[in-house]
């Protein structure tokens, strides 16, 4: 979440960013995060002179006492005791207001640093690289969900028997070019330095609001309302949660960690040929980096983990394109957004496969992940993941632009992986 003091010190420049977002009553939301901070203030101020008099007092008691000034000494009792009543007044109200306070925060978006296009819409999104050239393939070519049914690799009926829409089965060298994709994956992230993290596959309610999936996404996860527990949508929220309440040293950064969990999500789309097959699901595998940085060193690993994407893709031999997301795009916690698309011949549509962003420090503040500098201070650090890779859409790209007279060929990377080279 946004901290306080920054809105208070940036205010015309937290507002320009709301808009940017398309956020139309910015400023009445930044004038109620202020005023909330005003009356914390006011209170706190009014509790120190409370307690300040109380403790004031209750030192005096005694004396008066010793003087024999026994009714001095009761009327004080009584001073003391309704100060009391009152300090506990002052303090409901200031934890009420604490409350308040941060329940607004949480309703504030991110706000996009300045390189971020403005836009609403997806259409708005800013193309920073694309191939030279694309795939064709034959005018009878396969869309990947008639492919699936044809060599009998990844069966949706079955899924809705056991499950319901969107929970794919996997089977065969389907199965096995599932998991092949996952370990080449995590192998590619261990030589990029990468530790590989196994998290649990459900949260709680604190780390749904550490990395801020809760409250905004909170319609698009599963909720198991009979343990207040959540089925994860992406493995960025158990493993940035590792470090909530942390106070890291210096020396230590950056945290580099990986992990492969499946993803459930709630929100499966609109009927249609655009969420057909493995184009959108319920449930499917990933798997994801995360990097905890210093705040000064932050773009320069998001470069690095934009290119980590890239060279997946290229060792893949699967075109595709990098767009820079436009401030309305923004996911709720992002600061900027790379987006990832493959080409997919069959359908001759682009789909996405990763986003790679920078959160700056607004779920570090969440999260209250912090580091202690050489001089033993400490601030807010910055927190950064990327999807290396999301593994329904590369199953499509490679099941479509892979597709010949002898069945769909395996790229050459993968190949020591599945131990075949062609689906047949």
């Amino acid at each position: 979440m946004l901290l306080v003091s920054d809105i208070i010190d940036n205010k015309d420049k937290y507002i320009a960013g709301l808009e940017k977002r398309g956020i139309d009553n910015a400023s009445a939301l930044l004038e109620e995060i202020i005023e909330l901070d005003n009356n914390r203030k006011n209170i706190q101020a009014e509790l120190d002179e409370v307690l300040a008099e109380s403790n004031k007092i209750s030192k005096s008691i005694g004396m008066l006492m010793k003087e024999g000034k026994k009714e001095e000494a009761e009327t004080a009792k009584q001073k003391t005791s309704d100060l009391k009543s009152k300090s506990k007044e002052l303090a409901q109200m200031q934890e009420d207001n604490k409350i308040q306070l941060r329940d607004s925060l949480y309703q504030i978006p991110n706000i996009p640093i300045e390189e971020v296009p403005a836009g609403k819409t997806e259409e708005d999104n800013e193309e920073i690289f694309c191939v030279d050239s694309l795939p064709e393939l034959s005018d009878d070519a396969l869309p990947h969900w008639d492919l699936i049914k044809k060599y009998d690799i990844i069966d949706f009926d079955l899924g809705i028997k056991i499950t319901g829409a969107g929970f794919p089965v996997y089977k065969g060298k389907g199965a096995r070019l599932q998991r092949s994709l996952v370990n080449f994956f995590l192998d590619e992230a261990d030589k990029a330095g990468y530790h590989e993290i196994q998290p649990p596959v459900v949260v709680n309610e604190a780390s749904g609001y550490g990395t801020g999936q809760l409250p905004d996404k909170e319609g698009q996860m599963y909720h198991l309302t009979d343990t207040d527990l959540y089925l994860i949508p992406t493995a960025e929220v158990p493993i940035t949660n590792l470090y909530r309440d942390v106070i890291l040293d210096e020396k230590d950064l950056p945290i580099k960690n990986v992990g492969f969990t499946p993803c459930f999500r709630r929100e499966a789309g609109s009927w249609g040929a655009h969420v057909r097959g493995l184009n959108r699901l319920h449930q499917f595998d990933k798997v994801e980096i995360v990097q905890v940085q210093h705040p000064d060193k932050s773009f320069e690993t998001l470069d690095e983990m934009v290119k980590h994407v890239e060279n997946l893709l290229k060792k893949l031999e699967l075109p595709y394109r990098i767009l820079k997301l436009c401030a309305g795009d923004l996911g709720f916690t992002s600061a900027i957004t790379y987006d990832f698309e493959v080409y997919s011949a069959a359908q001759k549509k682009w789909l996405e496969v990763s986003s790679v962003s920078n959160f700056k420090n607004y779920q570090a503040n969440r999260l209250k992940l912090r580091y202690k500098d050489e001089n033993n201070k400490k601030h807010l650090l910055h927190t950064l993941n990327g999807s290396a890779l999301a593994l329904p859409r590369i199953m499509a790209a490679l099941i479509e632009n892979g597709q010949t007279e002898e069945g769909i060929k395996i790229p050459e990377a993968l190949k020591s992986y599945t131990g075949f080279e062609t689906i047949q």
